[in-house]
C-alpha cells in the first residue's frame, strides 16, 4: 500500500472535559507515538498563536483530531466540511436545571410556565445556547412537556465572566426563575450563587433527555487525513483506546488529569463526575449511540443551529476505531 507523504504535523483538540485524548496528552503517548516518524503531535489549545483555535469549532484543519462537543462538530459537517464520525463516547457530566434559594422549585413538572434562562453569545455557533434550550427540552420532556410549557428568556452573555455566569446573574436578580448548567466549572458557579437544583438531569432513567452537547460526544477526523494516511488515523485512535484502558485503573489519576482539563476544583470535580467516570471513556460507534446523535441532529436542525440536515449514519466511518481496536490489541499482547 503507498502512502501519502507524512504531514509534519498532527493536532488535536479537546473540551474542557474527560476526554482519552486529554488522558493520553496528560500521558505524552501521544507524543510519543509518533515521534519516530518525526510527526509533530500539538495541542490547539496550546499552540496559539501560530494555530488557528477557530478550527476547534469549523474542524477546517485537515490534520485535526477532534474530541468534543458534538453542536460544533455537527455544525462543522452540516457547512459541508468534509469530516467522519470515527467514535463517539458517553459520559455523564452533572446537568442540572438550578433555581433560585428558597423558590421551592422541584421536579421537572414544576418548570411549566416558568422564564427559562436561554443565554446568547456572539460566536459563530453558539452551542452555550444550544445547550440551554436542549438541557430544557430534555427536563421538560421527562414530564411530557415541551419548550412551549415554558417561557424562554433570552440572556445576553456579552460582559460576564465565566461560563455560565450571565444566566446565575440573571436568575439572582429575578429575570428568570431557572437556569441550565452541566459540568465541573458549573457546580462550582452554582455554589458560589446559592442556587438550588430543580432537576438533576442525570438521575432521568431514559437516556434520551440527557442528550446534549457532550452526550454523546464525537470524536472526528477530517476525510483528507482519511484518505491520505488512514495509518496515522489507526495509530492514533488506538493511543486512545490505550488511555482509556489505563484510565479504567488508574480513578485517582483520571480525577487529577479532571482537574487540569477543567480547570476545576477537587470539590467541582467530584461533584460533576460520578464515581465510575474513569471506566467510561472508550469510544465507540454503537447502534444506540448513533441514535442519540441523530436525536441530537434532529433537536439541533429544529432549533436553526445546523444549516443543512447530517445523516449520522452517513457521517460516521467504522472502519478506522476497528482497526485500531486491533492495533491496540496486537500491540498490548505480551
Amino acid at each position: 500500500m503507498t502512502h501519502a507523504v507524512l504531514p509534519r504535523t498532527l493536532w488535536f483538540t479537546r473540551c474542557p472535559v474527560p476526554t482519552a485524548t486529554g488522558i493520553a496528552a496528560d500521558r505524552h503517548w501521544l507524543t510519543d507515538e509518533f515521534a519516530a516518524d518525526g510527526i509533530a503531535v500539538r495541542s490547539l489549545q496550546e499552540a496559539a498563536p501560530d494555530a488557528d483555535r477557530a478550527t476547534h469549532y469549523t474542524h477546517a484543519l485537515p490534520g485535526l483530531f477532534r474530541e468534543g462537543g458534538n453542536v460544533p462538530a455537527l455544525w462543522a459537517r452540516s457547512r459541508g466540511e468534509r469530516t467522519r464520525l470515527v467514535g463517539l463516547t458517553w459520559i455523564e457530566e452533572r446537568q442540572t436545571v438550578l433555581v433560585a434559594p428558597g423558590s421551592g422549585i422541584r421536579g421537572a413538572d414544576a418548570l411549566r410556565g416558568l422564564r427559562l434562562a436561554v443565554p446568547e453569545h456572539d460566536i459563530a455557533i453558539d452551542f452555550w445556547r444550544a445547550m440551554a434550550l436542549r438541557g430544557f427540552e430534555g427536563a421538560l420532556a421527562s414530564a411530557g412537556l415541551s419548550l412551549d410549557d415554558a417561557v424562554l428568556v433570552d440572556v445576553p452573555a456579552a460582559g460576564h465572566e465565566g461560563q455560565w455566569a450571565a444566566g446565575l446573574a440573571a436568575l439572582r436578580r429575578g429575570d428568570v426563575d431557572a437556569v441550565y448548567v452541566k459540568g465541573a466549572l458549573a457546580v462550582e458557579a452554582a455554589r458560589r450563587a446559592g442556587a438550588e437544583v430543580a432537576v438533576e438531569l442525570d438521575e432521568l432513567p431514559d437516556r434520551r433527555f440527557r442528550v446534549n452537547n457532550g452526550t454523546p460526544r464525537p470524536i472526528t477526523v477530517h476525510q483528507q487525513l482519511l484518505d491520505d494516511r488512514p495509518d496515522l488515523v489507526d495509530r492514533f485512535l488506538a493511543v486512545l483506546l490505550r488511555a482509556a484502558d489505563w484510565a479504567a485503573g488508574q480513578p485517582a489519576e483520571v480525577d487529577r488529569i479532571l482537574g487540569a482539563e477543567t480547570g476545576a476544583g477537587a470539590d467541582g470535580v467530584a461533584g460533576a463526575y460520578r464515581p465510575g467516570t474513569h471506566l467510561t471513556l472508550h469510544p465507540d460507534l454503537s447502534a444506540e449511540r448513533l441514535a442519540l446523535l441523530a436525536e441530537q441532529e434532529t433537536g439541533l436542525r429544529t432549533h436553526g443551529f445546523l444549516p443543512e440536515p447530517v445523516d449520522v449514519a452517513a457521517w460516521a466511518d467504522p472502519g478506522p476505531l476497528r482497526r485500531a481496536t486491533a492495533l491496540a490489541r496486537r500491540t498490548s499482547a505480551p
